[in-house]
């Protein structure tokens, strides 16, 4: 009854954890890889999954491509960094079982440099992952995709977390993110959004002020601050971008 699907490029040290934690739930896993380099593509063989390759798309793009592999009633949609807690995989299995909804949102908890975040703007973290086939689609804007329901559907909450093992290292949380802030603003520039001094300057003071205070962030202690600040960071970092792609300047 159930597809699951993910997207991979050199996930070597993620892949294996994430096809262990649906094994038991999924009827197919279908993976889409970007012509990975590492050994992602053996253990995805090794491990019985449907194995197909498509140079990258785009985030969205290349999960749409993914969900049009998939032959089930039901699609659960995972990153290769990304697994179930028993509680969620337990409450997915009952769905399948019993359930008559179209879709339902459960929340993530992300795991940054060995510890699990569980306030400030990274949780609760809710996602839409797991739907009916024809339901929903891939939206959002390029690298933050979500899924976009069929008009008039509500997702149902399911207990448990998505746990995300998102950066083992702050270089590679900050490389990344470097990274993704080019992507957004690429996306927002195509969209025709617009930067200004304003956004520049008070996106990333509303930004710290959200993480950090209302949603709590100062509870993960030094992480939490770490956190908020570089998202305020990185928020500034995305406006600047796209304020001189406006300028018609190269940020590539």
């Amino acid at each position: 009854m159930l597809s699951v699907a993910i997207i991979t490029f050199n996930e070597e040290k993620n892949i294996a954890r994430c096809l262990a934690s649906v094994k038991q739930i999924a009827t197919e896993i279908i993976v889409l890889d970007s012509c990975s380099t590492d050994s992602t593509k053996q253990i995805c063989l090794d491990n019985g999954v449907l194995f197909y390759e498509q140079p990258f798309l785009g985030f969205i793009e290349q999960k749409n491509k993914a969900i049009t592999y998939c032959t089930q009633p039901y699609i659960l949609c995972l990153d290769a960094d990304e697994c179930l807690d028993d509680t969620l995989r337990k409450n997915i299995k009952n769905a399948l079982l019993s359930s008559t909804e179209d879709a339902f949102i459960m929340n993530r908890c992300t795991n940054f440099c060995g510890k699990w975040i569980k306030h400030g703007a990274w949780y609760p973290d809710k996602k839409i992952r797991f739907f009916k086939k024809n339901m929903g689609v891939w939206g959002g804007t390029n690298p933050h995709d979500k899924i976009e329901l069929n008009k008039g559907i509500t997702p149902k909450k399911l207990k448990g977390d998505i746990l995300h093992y998102s950066y083992y290292t702050i270089d590679e949380y900050m490389m990344q993110n470097n990274k993704f802030t080019t992507i957004s603003a690429k996306a927002m520039f195509l969209q025709h959004k617009k930067s200004s001094i304003f956004k520049i300057i008070f996106n990333p003071i509303a930004a710290f002020i959200n993480g950090y205070f209302m949603k709590k962030g100062f509870l993960d202690g030094i992480d939490g601050y770490f956190i908020a600040k570089t998202i305020a960071y990185f928020t500034m970092v995305k406006y600047i971008k796209l304020l001189k792609l406006q300028q018609n300047k190269d940020i590539s």
